[in-house]
């Protein structure tokens, strides 16, 4: 086993304060240098081969439809399979390769990514509309996954010295964890990087080969993740990049037989048909693949009345509406107990209102939505919610060049309304009344999602009941319903929000390997 480099206790990336002078000149010197790297061409990675194609996916700046990011290779059926046996190739050098070797290409990869902070953070504003905090949470959570994982690997690999199984007399007794085989990544396009980044180095340095299939809105920010780990020296074919097709090259790839895995994040819609494809075995098919799936939700923040009003507001306010609400695990529903209801309802409107519209570059607080699709299903869901509730602020397009839609709350909706029960991703946000804590609860309940929720009470006695009852993946008490940390709030979710795979957990890793007892006669 090669000797892991003594490295300090994980700390998470710092995000960036952007009220200082010099991290702010830092930021528009990152963007005006990427600004002239938009526009570039980059192609499909098969085995380590650079392959342009003439179709390509353009990659257009959401807030700013004038200005295209890039163009990305189209794959195809023929690429995909090109890709996969490459994948399948390596994989039988790369399951060799010592985990602590495995794990140095993470962190490497973590110390460029993080050299080149402001860089990645860019490319994220002006190819998926993400404003300066936004998109340095997102880099910053990349570099963690990287560290974290890379650290967790190690881990493993030394669990048998660490963690002995019980010994039998004239026995030895060991456990260690091996790669799956080929996994197919298929990354959402909200956080680009950093779901991107994680999903797919996680089956990496597990000793698995992998082919990335990023989301069709993101693609630079993949390309350029793709480069990343070149630049470090991963060897070719374990990371191979296939743009393309949901159906022509997602699918496909799904349902190969010598896929082993399938690492999906994105919609509940696409995520059970997913699971459904997976399940079928096919014809040379040796194993059942494994799902690991991240599909949304429908969270919320409940409100009784001894909570710090102010607090509870902003916090709902924050989990709505950051991002535009493109988050599986945005707050786009409010439960508050109905004495301090219309007291939290203004405050919410209030803050709402002082939220700013505009291009992210500028570092507006609301930005635009991810494309022209998203935006028609959203201002869908707002006509519904005109006849669902009271639209208390917002409700229409916002001006721009670019995908913008005001920050839209409804007040009074029950909580069996669609926009109470359906993933909008959107900033839209419904607010429910309810008579006391326990019936909030109760609504917070009752949807087929699972995903974050967060309380507010200065009551213990409440607290320790929401910790109980309140069914989600993630609680959080007295917070926002999202920022997730890596390594403190291990992240996924029950029901219909997906596999409750915890990323950024310790146990995460091991959905990529299997178990081998070895039990050896001395």
């Amino acid at each position: 086993m090669t000797t892991a480099i003594q490295r300090p206790t994980f700390k998470n990336e710092p995000f960036t304060n952007f009220a200082l002078e010099e991290n702010k000149l830092a930021m528009q010197a990152a963007i005006a240098k990427v600004k002239q790297e938009l526009g570039k061409k980059h192609p499909l990675v098969i085995g380590g081969e650079k392959v342009f194609t003439e179709e390509q996916v353009v990659s257009v700046n959401p807030g700013n439809l004038d200005e295209v990011v890039g163009y990305v290779s189209k794959g195809t059926k023929a690429f995909a399979e090109q890709a996969m046996q490459s994948a399948v190739q390596t994989f039988e050098t790369w399951k060799k390769v010592a985990p602590a070797e495995r794990a140095e290409y993470l962190f490497k990869a973590a110390d460029l990514m993080r050299q080149r902070k402001h860089e990645f953070s860019a490319y994220l504003i002006l190819e998926s509309g993400k404003n300066w905090a936004e998109a340095d949470a997102d880099t910053a959570e990349a570099i963690d996954f990287l560290e974290f994982y890379a650290r967790e690997m190690i881990r493993l690999s030394e669990t048998s010295i660490h963690q002995p199984l019980v010994q039998i007399p004239g026995e030895k007794n060991e456990i260690t964890y091996i790669p799956l085989g080929v996994g197919i990544v298929i990354s959402p396009f909200n956080f680009p990087l950093a779901i991107m980044a994680g999903t797919t180095v996680a089956g990496i340095v597990s000793g698995n080969a992998v082919i990335l299939k990023p989301a069709d809105a993101t693609p630079v920010i993949a390309a350029k993740f793709v480069e990343l780990m070149e630049e470090v020296g991963l060897p070719a074919g374990v990371l191979n990049f296939i743009p393309g097709d949901g159906i022509d090259v997602g699918e496909y790839l799904v349902e190969h037989p010598q896929t082993r895995f399938i690492s999906f994040t994105g919609s509940r819609a696409v995520g059970c048909r997913i699971y459904e494809r997976a399940s079928k075995v096919q014809p040379g098919q040796l194993w059942l693949k494994r799902v690991i799936a991240e599909m949304g939700g429908k969270d919320g923040v409940v409100v009784d009345e001894t909570a710090d009003l102010d607090a509870a507001a902003a916090a709902i306010v924050a989990s709505a509406f950051g991002f535009q609400g493109q988050k599986c695990s945005a707050g786009s529903r409010a439960v508050i107990v109905e004495s301090v209801y219309d007291e939290v309802a203004e405050k919410v409107v209030a803050l709402t209102k002082n939220l700013s519209i505009g291009l992210p570059e500028e570092n507006h607080a609301i930005g635009p939505v991810i494309h022209q699709q998203s935006l028609d299903k959203i201002m869908g869901y707002i006509e519904i919610g005109k006849t669902e509730g009271s639209l208390l602020t917002g409700g229409s397009r916002a001006a721009g060049n670019g995908f913008y839609i005001e920050p839209t709350v409804f007040g009074d909706v029950d909580g069996k309304a669609r926009i109470m029960q359906e993933e909008i991703f959107g900033p839209v946000l419904a607010l429910a009344k309810a008579a006391d804590w326990k019936e909030a609860i109760a609504i917070y309940n009752d949807t087929e999602y699972g995903l974050t929720g967060a309380f507010h009470s200065k009551v213990d006695e409440r607290i320790e009941y929401a910790l109980e009852n309140m069914h989600c993946g993630n609680l959080y008490i007295n917070k926002k319903c999202t920022g997730a940390l890596v390594g403190a709030q291990p992240f996924g979710g029950f029901n219909m929000s997906g596999t409750d795979s915890k990323a950024g957990g310790y146990d995460y890793l091991l959905l990529f390997t299997q178990a081998k007892t070895k039990s050896r006669k001395l």
